[in-house]
Formats: structure tokens, sequence, C-alpha cells
């Protein structure tokens, strides 16, 4: 047998039912729901131009004012603050420190302290060297009266001592050893004894007195105590328990048993008729009415529920076509009647009319008008210049002509050089702000 996946089970057979109310509840759902649907894909259109042409655009213009706000208020602030207070500050007093603290140590320990230390250094270098020459001078003297006086010390202090331990002390010391050693083997002896006394002692006052007591007093009146405790105490109680108890216990259990047994077959037969009335007056009503009425009454209410919905998932699938089948339609109607026309009147109509006005009126005029500019100029600056010419003449007349410098001779066949005045230069045209701006145009 193939190991493939096992086949789906056939679809169950559609009941009467379903098949009776199918085509009328597609039919209402249909009619209730395309109204619905239209509306519903109305709305999403509109929502959906609303949220892109004005709620979107509008949020992001809060969130922009927002932004600017929060960083007007929370961020540039401190930034300036930062920028243009503390970090200036810093710098200002890292600079100060620099200036009061680092360059005068730096300079302090460059002129001051390093050559203390130097001289210093030197200063003991010399010192050195001066011991170290007088150390090597008074050498030689030394070890000569050194010589003298470790002879002179060995004669008057080691021979003498040396003789006087040999033959004197030694003596004497041995005999002392042998006069300890007497004394302390007799020292012993009576040590030995007077030890052993003070522990006889020691045990007769504070051991053998306990000893004895415990021993002789207080052993034998605890096994009297202990004798005397189990024959009143321990031997009746036991009795007691064996005799008397242990037969009342068992009599007890023995009635409690009985009692138990008699309430345990009470207790099951009116289980048995509380369980058999239960079951008779409630379980069987409730399972006939389980199993004849709200099992049938449930399916039909769950085949019409599932026609229902399939029903309603149909029209709302329809729906959208027909919407979709009028949102187009509409929306070629409108293109019909308001689109195409402006389309047509844009291209046919106001394009060449536009091309027109441009090529036979606005660019004669902007020609006409730079013209009108540029004789407009030239006249100003025609009448600048004769002005000027004028007030030169003037000049000339009432106050004379200017010096002169003394004329250059020139080179065999050049030319002479023709002065030049200077308060009135001689140009064919001044130099304006309109003739700038022409000149800067033109190029």
């Amino acid at each position: 047998m193939a190991g493939g996946p096992p086949a789906a089970p056939p679809p169950q057979a559609d009941g009467c039912l379903a098949v009776a109310i199918r085509v009328p509840v597609r039919i209402v759902v249909l009619v209730l729901v395309v109204p619905v649907r239209l509306v519903w894909d109305a709305l999403a259109v509109c929502g959906r131009f609303l949220w892109l042409k004005a709620l979107r655009p509008a949020g992001r213009a809060v969130a922009t004012v927002l932004t600017w706000l929060f960083k007007s208020v929370f961020v540039w602030p401190w930034m300036g603050l930062w920028r243009y207070v503390l970090v200036p500050v810093g710098k200002g007093l890292a600079w100060l420190g620099h200036v009061l603290l680092v360059i005068p140590l730096t300079w302090l320990y460059a002129r001051v302290l390093t050559p203390i230390g130097h001289g210093i250094g030197w200063v003991a270098r010399g010192i050195g060297a001066g011991i170290s020459l007088l150390g090597r001078g008074t050498t030689a003297v030394v070890l000569g009266i050194g010589a003298g006086i470790a002879w002179l010390g060995r004669m008057l202090l080691v021979v003498p001592a040396v003789w006087l331990y040999a033959r004197v002390l030694t003596p004497i010391g041995h005999g002392i050893a042998w006069l300890a050693r007497g004394i302390g083997a007799g020292a012993m002896v009576a040590g030995r004894g007077v030890g052993r006394a003070l522990v006889w002692l020691f045990k007769a006052v504070f051991v053998w007195p306990w000893v004895g007591l415990w021993r002789y007093v207080v052993v034998p009146v605890g096994l009297g105590l202990a004798w005397l405790g189990r024959v009143l105490l321990v031997i009746p109680a036991v009795w007691l328990y064996a005799r008397v108890l242990t037969p009342i216990g068992h009599g007890i259990a023995w009635v409690a048993r009985g009692i138990g047994a008699g309430i345990g077959l009470l207790a099951r037969g009116l289980w048995t008729v509380v369980t058999t009335l239960c079951r008779w007056i409630l379980v069987v009503p409730a399972v006939a009415l389980w199993r004849w009425v709200l099992t049938p009454v449930g399916r039909a209410i769950a085949v019409v529920a599932r026609e229902v919905g399939g029903a309603l998932g149909h029209a709302w699938r329809v729906a959208g076509h027909i919407s979709l089948v009028v949102g187009r339609f509409l929306g070629r109607l409108l293109r019909w009647i308001f689109v195409e026309p402006v389309r047509w009147a844009y291209r046919s109509v106001l394009t060449p009319l536009g091309h027109v006005v441009r090529d036979a009126v606005w660019r004669p005029a902007a020609e006409a008008a730079r013209s009108i500019g540029r004789t407009t100029r030239q006249a100003l600056a025609t009448a600048r210049q004769s002005v000027r010419q004028a007030r030169a003449d003037v000049r000339r007349m009432l106050f004379g002509a200017p010096g002169q410098p003394a004329p250059v001779a020139a080179a065999p066949g050049e030319p002479a050089p023709v002065p030049v005045a200077r308060r009135e230069p001689d140009r064919p045209q001044a130099r304006t702000l309109g003739s700038s701006t022409t000149a800067l145009t033109k190029d």
C-alpha cells in the first residue's frame, strides 16, 4: 500500500432544507447587501482620497510644526547654550588654566628647579670627590695606628683573659656544675615525694568524697526511685492499657463499625433512591429534550446560519464586482463629461491660442520694450554727456583752462600725445548702473 497522504472524505450532500432556503436567502441577501457594498466602496474611496489629500498632509504639517516647536523649546536652546556658552567658557577656562598654571609651572620647572637640582648635584659630586681624596691620604696612618692598638689590646686583654679562663674560671665552673648536679638529684627525690603527697591530698580532698557520694548515695537512691516509679507508674499503666483500655477501645471500634455499616447501607439506599429520582425526573427529560428537540432545532439553525453566512459572503463578492462595474462606469462617465472636454479644449484651443499670443503679442511687446529701454538709456547717456560738456565749457570760461603738463617730445615718426582733462574725462559714454546691467544682459 502506498504511503501517500490520506484521501479527503467525499463532501456530504446537502439536505432538502439547505437546498430549499439557499436560493431565496441569496436573492434577499444580494438585494440587501448591494447598496451596503456600494456605500461602503464609496466611503472607502472618499476616505482614501481624504487620507491622501487632506489628513496625511495635515498630519505631516502638524508633525512638522510639533517637531519645530519641540526643537525650539527643548533642543535648540540647549544646543545654543552648549555651542555659544559652555564651549566658549570651557575653552576660555582651559586657556586661562594653561596660561595661569601650566605655563608658569613649566617655566618654574625649566628655569628654576632644574638649574637648582643641577647645582645641588654638582656640589654633592664635589663634596664626595673631596671626601674620597681625604680618605685615600689618611688610610696608611689609620692602618698603622690600628695595628699598634690591636697588638697592645691583645697583650693587655686577650692573653690575660685566656689564662684566667683556662686556669681559674674553668676549674671553678666544673666544681659548681658537680655541686649543682648533686643538689639537683636531691631536689628531684624530695620533689617526687612531695608531689606524691600533694596528689594523695588532692584526691582525698576533691576526688574521693565525690566518687563515694556518687557510688554509694546517688546511684542507690536513683535505682530505688527507678524501681519505685516502675512499680507505682509503669506496671499499673501497662495493666490498665492491656486489661481495660484495649477491650473498651475494641468495643467502641466494633460499635462504630456497626453504626458505620448501618449508616453506609442507609446512605447507599438513599443515594440509590435520589439518583433514580433525579435520573427519571431531570436527566431522562433533559436527554429527550436535547435529542429530540434541541438537536434538530440546532441543526436547522446551523444550516440556516451557514447558508446565511455563505449567502452574505457570496453577495458581498458579487456586490464588489457590481460596485467595481458601477465605479468604472461612473469614472468613465465623469471622464467623458468633464476630463475629455477639458483636455480637448486645452489641446485644441488653449495651446494654439497661447502659441499665437506668445508669437504675435508677447515676443513683439518684449522686443519693443527692450528697444524702448535701449533708446531711453542712449538718450539719457547723451543728455548726461551734453550736461558734462556744458559744465566743462562754463568752468573754462569762468576760471580758465587748467594747467597743462609739459608736452613730451615724441619720437621721430610718431604723433604727439594729446593731453586729457583731469576733472572732466572725455568718454564716449558714462558708466552707469543701467549701462552695466545692459552690458551684462547682452553678454
